[in-house]
């Protein structure tokens, strides 16, 4: 990284474009939804503090003390008549990032990056702190510094883009880097199946011995499916299994794609050893854990609890 390739944090939240219109504000989704609605306490906030004519690009996301609650954020969802208790017992910040078009309606698309900045911060100078411009350096040991220090708050890695680059959307022009750290979990079944696991379903045990479900790898290698159809036994199918089948969507997180998935269960015996990210919250990962090598030389004992993240 130098001084043409700034990093910014990357946090662990929604990422939203916010459109200051004159019959007030619009905030669209990564996938492009209407989630103003979900969010009435940052369209209030961005109505009262941006001109119009301004498009932002950022981050919404729900504090908890001293780091962030992804599960807040998705509980507005379907919050239905609770909304306007929980925006207030829990509210969203919006950690902006970048600004597309300039008050009264003046396009940046083509702007490099440092005078989109620059426009920015001059634009949130006087905004409450539930619009915060994302913090920005060019200093390689700063961004290492935050690699290590912010993780603790949720905070999932760094994003690094050119000073002099343009906005493309559809394109990603930068590069994110998350930390990760290396840790086990017990195998507890495949998908598709065991004679070609595509991707491992992950747990820990409980304080009463239970296995639960805390996450699933990415799809894993050849080399991998191959060496681990051969260390895993199936479960007999009259045996129980801690796991319903198939595994409720509610378990996977994925709200886009809210459908249960099928799975084979295995006898809970082998432990992987898994690279993580930071986002982990009620016990589980959000996001697909990376495989690395089977651990023979642990037992499902020898495994953090499913209560630690360590």
């Amino acid at each position: 990284m130098s001084h043409e390739t700034p990093a910014s944090l990357e946090k662990d939240g929604w990422r939203a474009l916010a459109f200051r219109r004159p019959d007030g504000v619009y905030l669209q989704s990564r996938a492009g939804r209407d989630v103003s609605t979900y969010f009435p306490d940052i369209t209030q906030a961005v109505a009262e503090a941006v001109e119009l004519g301004a498009v932002l690009d950022g981050e919404l996301v729900v504090w908890e003390g001293d780091r962030t609650n992804f599960a807040h954020l998705q509980r507005r969802v379907t919050a239905g008549a609770q909304l306007p208790d929980i925006a207030r017992r829990h509210p969203a910040h919006y950690v902006v990032f970048d600004l597309l078009s300039a008050p009264p309606g003046r396009p940046l698309l083509d702007r490099p990056l440092h005078e989109r900045r620059a426009l920015l911060a001059q634009l949130l100078a006087g905004a409450p702190a539930q619009l915060t411009v994302s913090p920005q350096t060019t200093d390689l040991d700063q961004a290492g510094e935050w690699l290590t220090t912010w993780t603790a708050a949720g905070i999932e890695g760094v994003v690094i883009k050119r000073l002099d680059g343009r906005y493309e959307p559809g394109r990603r022009g930068w590069q994110k880097v998350r930390s990760y750290r290396t840790t086990e979990a017990i195998i507890g079944g495949v998908t598709p199946s065991i004679d070609n696991p595509e991707t491992l379903l992950l747990g820990r045990c409980d304080q009463q011995g239970r296995l639960r479900y805390t996450g699933r790898t990415s799809p894993l290698r050849p080399t991998q499916r191959a060496e681990l159809s051969t260390l895993l036994t199936p479960l007999d199918p009259e045996g129980a299994h801690p796991w319903p089948r198939p595994l409720p969507a509610a378990w996977t997180g994925q709200l886009d794609r809210p459908k249960p998935l099928p799975y084979s269960p295995v006898l809970p015996t082998i432990v992987a050893e898994i690279d993580v990210d930071t986002a982990y919250e009620h016990h589980r990962w959000r996001h697909h854990v990376r495989y690395l090598r089977p651990r023979l030389d642990l037992t499902p004992a020898d495994v953090p609890p499913a209560n630690g993240q360590r």
